[in-house]
């Protein structure tokens, strides 16, 4: 064993060595490598960081959550809005059947919103909100982090007390330096106190902002200030926060939808005229759309990756041509075969790693530019290990593909013949 580790540790230096005396030609050969794997490994990137803070902005959604709205989610085809018109909103009255006849679920609320309302407080003013009224059970479903203040108690929910919880951005905006906890703001001209401010979570990508920008009520309380009717009214969702136990959400799901036909009558053969959505059928309408463009990447890589073996397999039948002379003395003095195809498989391999590193390199030096001259706000790019390892995976085997003929050939060389040559 020692003396094999031996042997490739002399392949490994005579590779080195072959390498630096053509520094001009090595350079040349491992652009290709490079630049394959910049594209592959950049355009990766590049999608993985999309994908993934776009599914971030989408994190509010929750998670083990599925939602009795009127609207479906749209998947990307043909949307026949026509259909879903006529439906009801979920109402009070269901969720309240729902909550006294489910078993499959964790918790369960109903909650319904409208943004772009004007909230104020003595001479200063908020537009950009959104008005969210609730249940109680909504710090059951959702994670609602307090930084100032408390929650509802069950009296205030109960009794649809005129009290609100505020985004960070709604506290910042209306109160400044002020203490929030315990002032009154308008809303629509009635008077609410705020009993509590949510920590601040931050904008993610499109500017879809988490819960920085709510008004959190009673929704009893919502009832007054909006309509909550068929077709003009505030958008209404009950969500339900399924068990652990429950994989895929199946039963919730299951035992939802049938509470629900059964609740508004609908006959066996009529179609649901209410939707059950599920924030993942948004994550994997994502994910199919930037499938597509890693595989455009990936190709685009290949094809640069192909051109830079070609050329590290041309070098390396030259340095197979221009070594003759060196190869039969060694198999004269008792090199075996092995040790010939190591030293030139190892040259190859160590001349597509060096381009492969360079590509890698070159993608964190790119993103690192990005980042200090683009203002991306939350938006993080990030070059991941798996990605990192992929590119050292596709340069290895570039490198042996490429390195294979010309090393077995240097090899198979008989050492008299080579030392005439």
């Amino acid at each position: 064993m020692l003396h094999f580790l031996i042997q490739v540790w002399e392949s490994l230096r005579f590779a080195a060595s072959a390498l630096k005396a053509n520094l001009l030609r090595t350079v040349l050969s491992l652009l290709g490598v490079t630049v394959g794997i910049y594209a592959i490994i950049g355009i990766l990137t590049a999608v993985d960081s999309l994908e993934k803070n776009i599914k971030d902005s989408f994190a509010f959604l929750g998670s083990e959550v599925i939602y009795l709205e009127k609207w479906p989610y749209g998947t990307g085809g043909e949307y026949p809005w026509w259909k879903y018109l006529m439906r009801p909103q979920p109402n009070l009255q269901e969720y309240r059947y729902l909550k006294e006849s489910m078993n499959t679920q964790a918790a369960i609320c109903i909650f319904a919103n409208r943004g772009g309302s004007l909230v104020k407080f003595e001479n200063n003013s908020y537009e950009d909100t959104e008005i969210l009224g609730t249940s109680e059970g909504l710090d059951d479903v959702f994670e609602i982090s307090i930084e100032k203040g408390r929650y509802f108690s069950g009296q205030e929910l109960f009794g649809n007390r005129n009290v609100v919880i505020i985004g960070h951005e709604v506290a910042e905006n209306l109160f400044g330096q002020k203490e929030p906890v315990g002032a009154d703001i308008k809303i629509k001209g009635l008077k609410y106190r705020v009993i509590g401010v949510m920590e601040k979570e931050g904008e993610t990508l499109f500017s879809i902002s988490s819960r920085d920008k709510q008004v959190i009520l009673p929704y009893g309380n919502f009832k007054k200030l909006y309509y909550t009717n068929r077709f003009f009214g505030a958008s209404t969702t009950i969500a339900l926060k399924g068990k652990e136990d429950d994989t895929g959400l199946i039963n919730l799901e299951n035992e939802a939808r049938g509470l629900m036909r059964s609740r508004r009558g609908l006959k066996p053969k009529e179609d649901d005229d209410f939707a059950i959505n599920r924030p993942e059928v948004v994550a994997n309408t994502i994910g199919n759309v930037f499938g597509g463009v890693r595989i455009f990447g990936v190709v685009v890589g290949l094809l640069a990756i192909l051109v830079g073996g070609i050329g590290i397999a041309n070098i390396m039948f030259v340095s197979v041509q221009e070594r003759i002379n060196q190869i039969g003395i060694q198999k004269a003095l008792g090199a075996k075969n092995y040790f010939v195809l190591l030293q030139f498989l190892f040259e190859a391999v160590f001349l597509s790693l060096v381009g492969g590193l360079t590509g890698l390199a070159s993608v964190w030096l790119t993103i690192l530019l990005v980042q200090s001259v683009l203002d991306l706000g939350s938006f993080a790019i990030t070059l991941s290990v798996s990605n990192i390892l992929l590119g050292l995976t596709i340069t290895t085997l570039t490198g042996l593909l490429a390195g294979i003929i010309p090393a077995a050939k240097a090899s198979s060389m008989d050492p008299v013949d080579a030392m005439r040559a």
